[in-house]
């Protein structure tokens, strides 16, 4: 299997076929949306933003964002790992570009601040940015540092997005990954920005990215709800990494 996950031949099928099936689930679903006028400044507004999703929401993400003329560029921060090269095909068929990058591991270098600086020119650029603050090992809906980070180096405000379905299948993974089934019924929710300041010290860069956990659960939770089905609740907290760690400290 990692043999296979490794070969760009398979990720580009699977990853094309995953890509297509998770744009017919979007299009059969009966949506709810909530809190739309977010999108609307999200997307024309002068303004930069970065949106969050947890990891085990990834799928119908571009339910959430605007593509076509006028609106702005999208990416997805998406790791170096073989899972991410499939993923990365996953995104560009449902509409996203990708940057590719994580941070170090045991010394290993993972892209990281590579990646970290071509988000910040992306978004710099004019684009939007998506990137999962829990992954891409968890623990579940903890929220890492790495997005209030980026969003201090780039001036930009955190927009916390998810979704649900009615029907779906949840794996007994670490994040709780929700396979959206089609012809269901679903719940679209865009949260509010989060601003960063850019004079932000470790203790509120810690208050933020409380803030944005706590609130990206809530819209899960509100999200599961409308969809009628059980929510999912997020791993025991733990202790965030030190502010001295590599900055960006998340990816797919």
């Amino acid at each position: 299997m990692k043999s296979l996950l490794g070969n760009p031949v398979f990720q580009y099928i699977v990853g094309r076929a995953i890509g297509f099936y998770m744009l017919f689930v979007g299009v059969t679903t009966r949506w709810r949306r909530v809190n739309p006028e977010a999108m609307g400044h999200f997307f024309h507004s002068g303004d930069k933003h970065l949106a969050c999703i947890w990891h085990g929401r990834f799928t119908l993400v571009h339910k959430l964002w605007k593509f076509g003329p006028g609106t702005k560029p999208a990416k997805f921060l998406i790791s170096r790992s073989r899972e991410g090269g499939l993923v990365s095909w996953v995104s560009r068929t449902v509409g996203a570009e990708v940057v590719r990058g994580s941070a170090a591991k045991r010394g290993q270098q993972k892209g990281g601040m590579e990646a970290l600086r071509e988000m910040a020119r992306h978004l710099d650029g004019g684009g939007v940015m998506g990137m999962t603050p829990d992954g891409p090992r968890g623990p579940r809906m903890r929220a890492k540092r790495g997005p209030v980070q980026l969003a201090k180096i780039a001036g930009a405000s955190l927009v916390p997005i998810t979704w649900s379905t009615s029907n779906r299948y949840v794996f007994d993974s670490w994040d709780k990954f929700i396979l959206p089934l089609p012809f269901g019924r679903g719940a679209l929710i865009w949260g509010d920005p989060i601003p960063v300041p850019e004079d932000a010290d470790s203790a509120a860069m810690e208050v933020i990215r409380l803030k944005l956990e706590t609130e990206m659960n809530r819209l899960c939770a509100e999200a599961d709800r409308i969809a009628g089905v059980a929510v999912i609740e997020p791993s025991p907290a733990r202790d965030e990494p030190s502010a001295d760690a590599e900055p960006l400290a998340t990816a797919l």
